[in-house]
């Protein structure tokens, strides 16, 4: 079940039983698989992506990115996977599409959460 003790507890608390849990993580599930798609679909619909990413190297203002494509799994509420670049890659933890133009994924290590936008002017 998604949902750790002591939330289970809390929403048990609340008036959830065992049935409505387990639908409510089921639900859960549902939605992280469907963000993953939505976001695999956003990347790759797209050759180049800008972002507010910190880049060494980099000018000010958003970087521009060639993207391969993004390869997201799921393990019940999580959302894991792995964005290609052109020349590099980086674990993505989490993420979530903020709209037709922009999504914002975490990624792991020094880049933390960032937005991707399909125009720098969408950042």
């Amino acid at each position: 079940m998604h949902f750790h003790q002591r939330e289970q507890t809390a929403l048990r608390e609340a008036g959830l039983d065992t049935d409505d849990l387990r639908a409510v993580s089921d639900r859960v599930n549902e939605l992280v698989a469907e963000t993953a798609a939505d976001l695999e679909a956003f990347v790759a619909s797209h050759d180049t992506l800008y972002s507010d990413m910190d880049l060494a190297h980099a000018g000010d203002g958003p970087a521009e990115h060639a993207v391969e494509y993004l390869d997201c799994y799921t393990h019940g509420g999580e959302l894991h996977g792995w964005l290609r670049f052109e020349t590099w890659g980086e674990t993505v933890t989490d993420g979530r599409v903020l709209s037709d133009e922009t999504v914002e994924l975490t990624l792991k290590g020094r880049h933390g959460r960032t937005r991707f936008a399909t125009t720098s002017a969408a950042l």
